[in-house]
């Protein structure tokens, strides 16, 4: 039976496509650029199964400051020459108000991470800047919450905004974080705006990428923001978590499947 979705708000980041339309968007991609050549090596896969977005991290907001920070700006015009050489657009986090210039330089969609969602001057910013905004749910914040950071973006005169659930902090220590399905297609009914699903985040394991892939998509997700690594033990973030590249093939399958069960294709 053919899904009927609620009234969403699609963004268009480019002619030909939309996230919150018919088809499902994906956006895979390294966790932190780490080199030309890991990044060209995902670019390469992403552009021989059609596939439209690139995201990476440039500036990394870790939780110990000796970890890898991200190569920040030379990280950006990597991502930038990769995507531009295989015809690609590109998603990366913006850290605070001072990154706004050069994500609107070098990205096509700036990112605003879980530990910023509520970095309202950097909200602001982003609010005014002529780019996609994809604002990730905070891992301690409540749906309200998530959305009302959206309306400080919107109220500045941005309304191409693209939720994100990533997962929310819970009692539970299994897995990294808890994948709220019931927020996606909560969201999906309460605001306007299209959303994305994180399953790299939700869950902290790269063997529970593909089930909360398909959760959620079930529950009316528009797209996917996954974190994939041509070697994921040697990744300098979160390495846990990074999906094989050699298995977005199956990836692609399994969204297919479920997209087209809600009558949806993939991008």
């Amino acid at each position: 039976m053919t899904q009927t979705l609620p009234a969403t708000r699609p963004v268009a980041l480019a002619p030909d496509l939309t996230v919150g339309g018919r088809d499902v968007v994906l956006m895979l991609g390294p966790c932190s650029v780490e080199s030309y050549a890991q990044t060209r090596a995902i670019a390469a896969v992403l552009a021989a199964h059609n596939l439209r977005v690139i995201r990476g991290g440039a500036f990394k907001p870790r939780t110990s400051p000796h970890s890898f920070q991200g190569l920040g700006e030379e990280g950006l015009k990597i991502l930038r020459s990769v995507a531009d050489e295989f015809g690609l657009l590109v998603v990366s986090e913006a850290l605070g108000v001072e990154h706004v210039p050069l994500l609107a330089e070098y990205a096509d969609i700036i990112q605003v991470g879980s530990r910023n969602m509520q970095h309202f001057p950097l909200l602001w910013a982003v609010g005014e800047a002529e780019k996609p905004v994809l604002l990730k749910r905070g891992f301690m914040s409540t749906v309200e919450e998530w959305l009302q950071a959206a309306e400080h973006i919107a109220t500045r005169g941005n309304e191409r905004i693209i939720l994100c659930e990533r997962g929310i902090r819970t009692f539970e220590t299994a897995t990294r974080n808890t994948l709220d399905v019931n927020a996606i297609a909560l969201a999906r009914q309460l605001a306007p705006w299209p959303v994305l699903g994180d399953p790299s985040h939700a869950t902290g394991r790269r063997d529970l990428v593909l089930p909360a892939s398909r959760s959620a998509l079930a529950a009316g997700a528009d797209g996917l923001l996954v974190e994939v690594h041509p070697d994921p033990p040697s990744a300098l973030s979160d390495a846990e978590q990074a999906f094989p590249l050699e298995a977005v093939p199956e990836l692609l399958s399994q969204a297919r499947a479920i997209a087209a069960a809600l009558g949806r294709g993939v991008r």
